[in-house]
């Protein structure tokens, strides 16, 4: 991203604040364009003759760089560690961690240690309540897994 007067070029594409298309036209009355409306004239690309470049706010390019950049990354997966006879405060606490990580845009892996035979549908059974009640902002990307220690299932954000 090339912005104001580091734009070599000598014509440009130009694309509005709103978006509306404003034509080919020299360099320096772009950049005068933009002091006049107090915005920056970025160029995004310089592979093409003439480069399209655009006014923007001042500021919100970079905004829009970081934001690209944030979108760009992929989604960590956190943990949620619960045991099979857990209590209502705590499974409460538990479950609006999860929200809030789902909230967040990363995904959640809910383990519910197993200790015993019995506890396995126990297990399995805290993991769909918390699935029903994480409904809105997660999907599960699979269904609950169960191995001889944990019960355990993955809950993507929407």
């Amino acid at each position: 991203m090339i912005k104001n007067e580091k734009i070599k070029a000598s014509e440009v594409h130009l694309t509005g604040l709103n978006g509306e298309d404003l034509g080919i036209m020299p360099t320096a009355e772009a950049l005068q364009m933009a002091r006049k409306l107090k915005v920056d004239l970025v160029c995004n690309s310089l592979f093409s003759s003439p480069p399209p470049c655009q006014l923007i706010a001042a500021g919100a390019a970079r905004q829009n760089k970081q934001q690209a950049a944030k979108s760009d990354r992929p989604a960590k997966i956190k943990e949620i560690r619960l045991t099979a006879h857990i209590e209502d405060h705590d499974y409460d606490t538990k479950k609006n961690q999860a929200l809030r990580i789902l909230q967040s845009g990363n995904a959640v892996m809910l383990v519910v240690k197993i200790q015993g035979s019995k506890e396995s549908a126990k297990a399995k059974a805290i993991i769909e309540d918390l699935l029903r009640d994480l409904k809105e902002a997660g999907k599960p990307q699979t269904g609950i897994q169960i191995s001889g220690k944990q019960s355990m299932v993955q809950v993507d954000p929407v």
